[in-house]
């Protein structure tokens, strides 16, 4: 995209030290960059603060409920966008995704039922299974040809039983896979195989950075995915409105949906008033900033797997979607790489996090002037050791 046509300045530099920002105030009166929890630096697009702006201006903040052009809109997003033709029903709003990988830990199995995650993989699947008290199978998270994606026919083998829940994280967090049809279809035959329900955590799906890659909801290619899944969608990530706390779950088997809204019946909240004047405004007006963010992200990923990959002993595989970059450390001398970055100014989330501790994961949804920083303090760090 040429310079001239931009609309929106993702290079501004906004101060979040006083905003009580998690990510910011980790490192409170340190100088370390905090580039760890995944929400960017970049204020939301303009439709959403004004749409805020006059939301608020209304003063009064009574109960409220998502309106029907909400849904609407959502419907006809997943129309529009992957050919996926959902019913308002099917819809349920959350105030957060990490309530819904909860909830569907419990109500998509049975006691004694085994969850089969990822790992690495974004720390609430794990817990969500110690929450819910059921056995917990991990697959392995492999490289193949470049792309991270776990290894299902290894867990397979550790199954004792039918039935049970498949964790999918689809783009894949941390690593950025986007599955393929072919790889979504292979996880639909496992599923079936093994008799086992489906969450699949989408959250990343509007943040593809290579054109040639598209989306596939694991709900959409079929009517046995469709059936046996609940997805779990946000504009949070998309449109830089995670404070705000509006996710959705799609599901379309009645009788899981019925399942799932049992469980979280009087112990999770609704969704706040602003959180879907938010989510209205981003999926009705923000499709011009999302795509000017896509490609200001896309350079920042180029840039970090040149300076990243041109470091001794640190390998960053390429990232199709997210903005954020799992990054091996394993041929680095260090003890910890985490503490050793952080040492160094540079605040990244630990790769035990996730459940490797070789690694560590660096969110690049920052500006570029911060990301150079960033790297310019890893690579005096790297040069020290030689």
């Amino acid at each position: 995209m040429d310079a001239s046509t931009h609309q929106f300045d993702f290079d501004k530099e906004v101060d979040r030290t006083k905003s009580h920002s998690d990510k910011w105030d980790k490192y409170k009166g340190q100088d370390i960059l905090p580039m760890w929890v995944a929400d960017s630096d970049f204020q939301s697009p303009p439709a959403v603060i004004e749409a805020l702006q006059e939301r608020v201006s209304h003063g009064v903040f009574g109960y409220t409920h998502a309106s029907d052009t909400l849904t609407e809109i959502f419907v006809a997003r997943m129309k529009s966008r992957y050919n996926w033709d959902i019913q308002p029903e099917w819809v349920v709003y959350l105030p957060g995704l990490v309530c819904g990988l909860n909830i569907a830990a419990r109500a998509l199995t049975d006691e004694g039922q085994t969850i089969i995650s990822p790992s690495p993989i974004y720390p609430p699947f794990i817990s969500s299974a110690k929450f819910a008290e059921r056995p917990l199978v991990k697959a392995t998270v492999k490289l193949t040809d470049g792309r991270w994606m776990p290894d299902l026919e290894e867990a397979g083998e550790q199954l004792a039983g039918k039935g049970g829940l498949l964790q999918m994280c689809n783009p894949l967090n941390p690593g950025g896979t986007v599955y393929t049809r072919e790889e979504l279809e292979a996880t639909l035959v496992f599923a079936e195989k093994h008799d086992l329900f489906v969450c699949s955590d989408e959250i990343h799906c509007d943040l593809i950075l290579d054109g040639d890659k598209q989306h596939i909801p694991f709900a959409s290619i079929s009517e046995s995915a469709e059936q046996r899944s609940v997805t779990l969608m946000a504009p949070s990530k998309t449109f830089n409105i995670a404070g705000l706390g509006a996710s959705i779950a799609i599901i379309p088997n009645a009788k899981l949906r019925q399942r799932f809204s049992k469980i979280k019946r009087g112990i999770v909240p609704g969704v706040n008033m602003l959180a879907f004047t938010a989510a209205e405004a981003a999926y009705e007006h923000g499709e011009a900033w999302l795509q000017e963010q896509l490609c200001y992200l896309a350079g920042h990923r180029d840039y970090l797997m040149q300076e990243i990959n041109a470091l001794p002993g640190m390998k960053l595989e390429h990232i199709e979607a997210t903005y954020l970059a799992w990054i091996d450390c394993s041929e680095l001398p260090v003890d910890n790489a985490h503490r050793f970055f952080e040492e160094a100014g540079v605040g990244l989330s630990p790769g035990l996090d996730f459940g490797n501790r070789k690694f560590v994961r660096l969110n690049f949804g920052c500006t570029r002037k911060t990301l150079e920083e960033a790297v310019r303090r890893m690579k005096a760090a790297v040069s020290s050791l030689a």
